[in-house]
């Protein structure tokens, strides 16, 4: 776990550097799903950076694209591309855009950012590894506001139904959209209940223990062919004091003593 602790620590460090240098948004988001990443790529996903293409690796989607700085740094530190690399994040005629994107980027899988896209093409991998007798597995990291998007709900679906036990799906549960909560949003509740109707194996974790992570991750596929769902309970901004919690952090860039101050607190944790 201290190889993962690192992960997630360097994960953090490099999304604020990048979206302060590139003056991008959703810092927030970023910092809710390092600890998810970094379990992912550290110790879950079978992979093989020398060779992103290889026909048995696992797929991972990450439907909620703003949060893209994430998944580059994380590949970055896995040695799919070179770590320098990050410092042209979002700058002018960069391919590692704001929203992740698969275009020219080795081990990003799907192009997102429009919410509600990433499940149903993950299921639909999901679905033609099935077919085609595979036995990678796909993994989608969706937001909970995307959940608002009639199209995942389609997806929430057709994956029991099929049977589709090579899926596994993370929600990142911060509680916080754009500009609101969920829950003054448009409320998800019962949601763990609204999933396991829908023919779901559901897992509720604290999505920053790395030990309880790991093990719904790592669970082998459900016997009965049902798709796993792990609703992960985190903090929008975690892991700098002030960005914690506060809807602000989605679409400001840390700026002169407010980066300074995240990236000292970063570093002394």
């Amino acid at each position: 776990m201290n190889t993962v602790k690192s992960l997630a620590k360097k994960i953090r460090i490099h999304a604020v550097n990048m979206t302060s240098s590139g003056r991008s948004s959703h810092i927030g988001s970023v910092l809710s799903i390092a600890d998810i990443l970094a379990v992912l790529y550290g110790e879950i996903l079978k992979k093989d950076p020398s060779n992103p293409a290889w026909e048995l690796r696992d797929r991972f989607i990450l439907s909620k694209g703003h949060s893209g700085a994430g998944v580059y740094a994380a590949l970055a530190e896995s040695g799919y591309f070179s770590i320098d690399k990050l410092k042209t994040h979002y700058q002018d005629g960069s391919d590692l855009s704001g929203h992740v994107s698969h275009k020219g980027i080795p081990g990003v899988e799907f192009s997102t950012g429009s919410l509600g896209h990433g499940l149903p093409v993950g299921v639909g991998m999901a679905l033609a590894s099935k077919i085609d007798k595979k036995n990678h597995r796909v993994f989608v990291l969706m937001s909970d506001g995307e959940c608002d998007e009639g199209s995942n709900w389609e997806a929430f679906l057709f994956a029991p139904h099929h049977k589709l036990s090579n899926l596994t799906v993370i929600i990142d549960y911060n509680n916080l959209q754009s500009i609101k909560s969920i829950d003054e949003t448009l409320s998800l509740q019962p949601f763990a209940d609204k999933l396991e109707a829908f023919g779901w194996r559901v897992h509720e974790v604290d999505g920053h223990n790395h030990i309880a992570l790991a093990s719904v991750l790592g669970l082998e596929e459900d016997p009965k062919g049902r798709p796993t769902v792990i609703i992960a309970m985190t903090t929008k901004g975690k892991g700098v004091s002030f960005m914690e919690n506060n809807v602000l952090w989605h679409y400001r860039s840390p700026l002169g003593e407010e980066y300074d101050a995240a990236i000292k607190e970063l570093k002394e944790k």
